[in-house]
């Protein structure tokens, strides 16, 4: 049954996906066709445990900070906090070897510890970072590759939808994966500026007054101003939640209630904003729910043919050294990346990776950053890259150019997705400070 019930989820999935339906559409019919067809069940049934599933995961409370968090981000997005965030850095980059397309790395660092998104941070980033910099003379490829692979962070740093997701899934504390996505996020920021730095070392800079002389002190200070909205919401949110002041969803609700209070001190609040960002929102929360549920069913249908505990039972059969296994599963979803988002790749997979890794002595919050950083790599890859697409109607440029252009920092988050691997306390050490 189990080798019956494997081959018709695979082909299910893949015949509904290239029918081009709806994810949660193929994933729900997925796991209808397998009760019905292999357990056996009738519709009753079905219907009995498909309810039951969504009931009981509609309920949890981590769950209700996701809309939130994506309200946050819809909120800030439509506000002027992007262009403060380039006047905001440009000075303490422009003298760095790299120049000004080292905002592209912190900003999405910083934007993304305020979203949760890969997409919103690449493109809130991007609407005024890439007209900046092309009217400058940098590299378009450099900017827009920069601004590809940094955009990502948006699934690591926390506070991440991503993550929330994997916690819910396998049931690990959401705020021990938040506190563990920070040092693998800076790693691939650092990573992105390094290669910045080196690239700028071996190529002709662009004629740029700004790299002229320091900046006279009152230059600096306007900056922090600029800057200050962000760093704020940033404390507030993370603060609470690492100071256990807060769980996950009441820091999200928290943070919508801190970026009203900021686009109405900068002068920005406006009943359009407030019913345009909610509007933003609800569209992307139901896209994120939808997929999480339906594949909450699959799992549990998984579950009901035995599927991952089969899976499991003959991968540890074949004895795979650990680092075996994870590098057969990085070329796994490294192929699933290119077909899938990364929050999709991640519910439909969890149900037979998840016990494989701790079958495998492997701890599951090391391995979430793990899964979240693959996903990242999903973000760049053709021909479903979301920050490709994000990246395509911004410039204009063909998918192609962009992935080409994304290349050397897709190549940069492999190097630290194996930084990760061999020294896992980089993911593990700031959740045991804090939560031991």
């Amino acid at each position: 049954m189990e080798v019956i019930g494997i081959s018709l989820i695979a082909v299910g999935l893949f015949a509904f996906l290239g029918l081009g339906v709806w994810v949660f559409v193929a994933l729900l019919a997925t796991a209808v066709l397998s009760l019905l067809m292999v357990a056996g069940m009738s519709p009753d049934r079905v219907g009995a445990i498909a309810s039951s599933v969504v009931l009981r995961y509609a309920g949890s409370a981590e769950l209700a900070a996701i809309p939130m968090f994506i309200w946050m981000g819809e909120i800030l997005f439509r506000s002027d906090i992007s262009d403060r965030l380039f006047r905001g850095l440009s000075p303490f980059v422009t003298r760095l070897p790299g120049g000004l397309v080292h905002t592209n790395i912190l900003g999405c660092t910083m934007f993304a510890a305020i979203s949760g998104s890969s997409a919103a941070t690449t493109a809130t980033v991007g609407k005024i970072t890439v007209r900046k910099l092309h009217r400058r003379q940098y590299d378009s490829r450099l900017v827009i590759g920069s601004l590809a692979g940094a955009g990502s962070l948006g699934l690591m740093i926390p506070p991440s939808i991503a993550i929330i997701v994997y916690g819910i899934l396998a049931e690990v504390s959401v705020s021990r994966l938040f506190a563990a996505g920070v040092i693998p996020g800076l790693v691939v920021a650092g990573l992105c500026s390094g290669y910045i730095f080196v690239n700028d070392l071996f190529s002709e800079r662009p004629s740029d007054s700004d790299r002229e002389g320091f900046f006279p002190l009152t230059r600096y200070l306007h900056a922090v101003g600029d800057l200050l909205p962000i760093v704020v919401l940033m404390l507030i949110v993370l603060g609470s939640i690492y100071s256990g002041l807060a769980t996950p969803s009441e820091a999200a609700a928290v943070g919508v209630l801190g970026s009203l209070v900021i686009v109405t001190i900068l002068g920005q609040f406006s009943i359009e904003i407030v019913t345009t960002s909610l509007a933003g929102a609800l569209r992307s929360s139901c896209m994120v729910m939808t997929v999480l549920l339906a594949a909450a069913v699959l799992s549990t249908t998984m579950g009901y043919l035995h599927i991952p505990a089969r899976v499991a039972q003959g991968i540890g059969q074949m004895h795979l050294p650990p680092y075996m296994l994870i590098l057969i599963l990085a070329m796994m979803y490294i192929g699933l990346g290119m077909l899938l988002d990364g929050i999709s790749m991640i519910v439909m997979t969890l149900p037979i990776t998840l016990p494989l890794i701790q079958q495998a002595g492997f701890d599951p919050v090391w391995f979430g950053i793990f899964l979240i950083l693959m996903a990242e790599l999903s973000q760049i890859t053709p021909p479903v890259g979301m920050n490709l697409f994000v990246l395509q109607g911004m410039t204009g440029r063909p998918i192609a150019w962009i992935a080409r252009a994304a290349t050397p920092f897709f190549l940069l988050m492999c190097l630290a997705a194996l930084l990760l691997t061999v020294f896992p306390g980089l993911a593990l050490w700031l959740p045991n400070i804090l939560y031991n």
